[in-house]
């Protein structure tokens, strides 16, 4: 008999440990002279191939093409002198019809010995079985890896998410969603190059370890360079990077970067995130949103194929154009009465309290009506909606808005409550900008560890002249979310970042 981890236990004998089972099948491979590992195997199909091109078999028929495949062994069947062995490769999953009177005495006893999770090739004609199962008939078959850990029976469906995330190898070979959605992330990113490039972007790539922390309010990750003796901060965001390029001439780049933020996990946050960030001479925060609504819809397109989206069970209507809204009258709807620079510091405090909104002595009249906002409108907001009109104080990097100097010419894309773009018509302005970063400095020194450092060398660049423009940030990995119908940021990253394993 067969157990379920492929294993040979005689008929009435308790269970030997599967690992010192595999174990022991490695080993004696090893002293017979043979290699449990080999380094290579030349194969002329994936399964996907083989599908593509021999669905068309009836029942009984066989092509008599000859075909190499590969995969690992993901399901074993042994009825005596016929063995049914299913492999999955990178595209599909394809069935092995293996015959002892095709393989002989010795290759069968290879199937025989195979256990779930080991790696093969096999190689032989294509057919379809009389109960309708397209297969491969091998007249070969060689172990290519051994496996010596069982894979979990139960994996699929796993409550304890964190053992999917923290075995994610073991999620996707046994999830085959899983791994549709990582597939999606891929062609989103494809699409979304594929997108910039035919409006003309150069994808660029600019330092991730930043000897000031900046284009950002965030906590940053501090790094040591030892041959320089000085900190390092892995970057927070790549603009100011990528704007001291629109000075140098450059009108159109972008980059798809990684960034690091040193705050809280959640199911929106992880400290180490992907990010598109796109700058554009001679347009604003208008071109930002012709230019967000056109890579969304090129993304859904490619991985959907439709705008009309379900997310979380609730439809989704990604066609342009889209809603836009600035906050303060958002948040007044929302409050039911005027949240405006028209009220007082102490009154809008006095909102604060009222609505459960959590203050700091140090926050100005544009802090207080953000996190007013935050509270009451942006989780609320369903369908895509541009927020417009953010406050001066919490958009130290964007343009003012004119005859407002409260308020700049910033939007953030918000779908389905959470914050998927953030854009800016640029500050070009280099006199502006020191003052600003003066202030940020005193916020620093008042103990806001997420202001921007002061980076006397973008202030030189500007200083040259920089040419009007618009920037936008797209946050990649809850675009991925929206797209695949994921709850959790964790479902779209490979490797999420997680406490050590206890």
């Amino acid at each position: 008999m067969t157990d379920e981890t492929g294993a040979h236990t005689p008929e009435g004998q308790p269970v030997e440990d599967p690992f010192a089972v595999r174990r022991a099948k490695r080993d004696a491979i090893i002293e017979s002279g043979g290699t449990p590992y080999r380094d290579r195997f030349d194969y002329t199909h994936r399964a996907s191939d083989v599908i593509a091109a021999y669905g068309h078999l009836e029942a009984g028929e066989d092509a008599a093409d000859v075909v190499s495949v590969a995969g690992r062994v993901v399901a074993k069947r042994d009825q005596g002198k016929v063995a049914f062995v299913v492999v999955r490769d990178a595209t599909e999953d394809l069935q092995l019809f293996c015959r002892i009177n095709l393989l002989g005495e010795d290759g069968y006893e290879t199937i025989r010995s195979l256990d779930v999770g080991d790696w093969v090739g096999a190689t032989g004609s294509v057919l379809r079985t009389r109960r309708g199962e397209l297969s491969v008939s091998p007249t070969e078959v060689l172990l290519l890896s051994k496996s010596l850990r069982p894979l979990p029976e139960k994996f699929h469906g796993l409550t304890d998410t964190e053992t999917r995330y923290r075995q994610r190898y073991v999620d996707l070979i046994m999830n085959r969603e899983v791994r549709d959605v990582f597939q999606a992330r891929f062609q989103i990113i494809s699409a979304v190059r594929r997108y910039m490039e035919a409006q003309e972007f150069l994808e660029v790539e600019t330092p991730m370890l930043h000897p000031i922390p900046g284009g950002a309010t965030a906590r940053p990750f501090v790094t040591h360079h030892n041959t320089l003796d000085m900190e390092f901060y892995l970057r927070i965001a790549p603009e100011l990077y990528l704007k001291r390029l629109l000075v140098g001439g450059f009108d159109r780049v972008y980059e798809i970067n990684r960034s690091f933020r040193n705050e809280g996990i959640s199911v929106r946050h992880n400290p180490e995130f992907t990010m598109l960030e796109a700058y554009q001479a001679f347009t604003n925060l208008e071109g930002m949103m012709d230019l967000t609504e056109g890579i969304v819809a090129a993304a859904a397109q490619e991985v959907l194929g439709t705008l009309q989206i379900t997310y979380q069970g609730v439809d989704i209507d990604l066609s342009g154009p889209w809603a836009r809204r600035t906050m303060i009258e958002l948040t007044s709807e929302a409050a039911g009465e005027d949240v405006s620079f028209a009220r007082s510091v102490e009154e809008l405090r006095a909102l604060c309290v009222t609505h459960e909104v959590p203050t700091d002595e140090s926050w100005g009249k544009g802090k207080l009506i953000t996190e007013i906002y935050e509270k009451l409108v942006e989780g609320n907001l369903v369908q895509p909606t541009f927020v417009t009109e953010y406050p001066l104080e919490t958009s130290p990097l964007a343009r003012k808005k004119p005859g407002e100097p409260e308020l700049t010419e910033r939007f953030e894309l918000i779908v389905t409550g959470r914050e998927i773009a953030n854009a800016f018509s640029e500050l070009v302005d280099p006199v502006d900008q020191r003052e600003r970063f003066a202030k940020q400095i005193e916020a620093k020194a008042g103990g806001d560890d997420e202001a921007m450092g002061y980076d006397e060398d973008y202030l030189r660049a500007m200083e040259y002249g920089m040419p009007p423009a618009g920037g936008l940030g797209i946050g990649i990995d809850r675009l991925v979310m929206l797209l695949t119908d994921s709850a959790s940021i964790r479902d779209v990253l490979l490797f999420p970042h997680m406490r050590p394993e206890a």
